[in-house]
């Protein structure tokens, strides 16, 4: 597994620090592999849409603190790629706003089938 970001070093290593992830960290900032998977800019009308205000309303009623984007490109589409070991793309989604996100347990399905061959 690998997380793919646009942002600087610095961030990335304040995501690690914020997330404890352990996974490999690629730094895209020419964002080709983000072009490459077609996660292009979304609409500003979709970033700050009800289904993100409604996300961020859930995060907050969970403890969270939400913090500022401090200059990234609020924009960005996100997205999960799941590729097996051969380089077959097995799962491509592309986020619609920042709340779209397939569940997890739809992601571990994804993998379940692709590793039982």
């Amino acid at each position: 597994m690998c997380v793919v970001t646009f942002s600087t070093l610095p961030a990335a290593r304040g995501y690690v620090e914020e997330t404890a992830v352990d996974w490999p960290i690629l730094i895209d900032t020419d964002r080709s592999l983000y072009r490459a998977y077609g996660m292009d800019s979304a609409p500003r009308w979709r970033v700050y849409g009800p289904r993100t205000w409604l996300a961020y309303v859930r995060l907050v009623l969970r403890g969270r603190r939400l913090a500022a984007a401090s200059g990234q490109d609020v924009t960005q589409r996100g997205g999960d790629v799941l590729i097996d070991p051969q380089g077959a793309v097995r799962l491509l989604h592309v986020g619609r706003d920042p709340a779209d996100r397939p569940r997890v347990s739809a992601l571990l399905d994804v993998v379940r089938r692709h590793t039982r061959r």
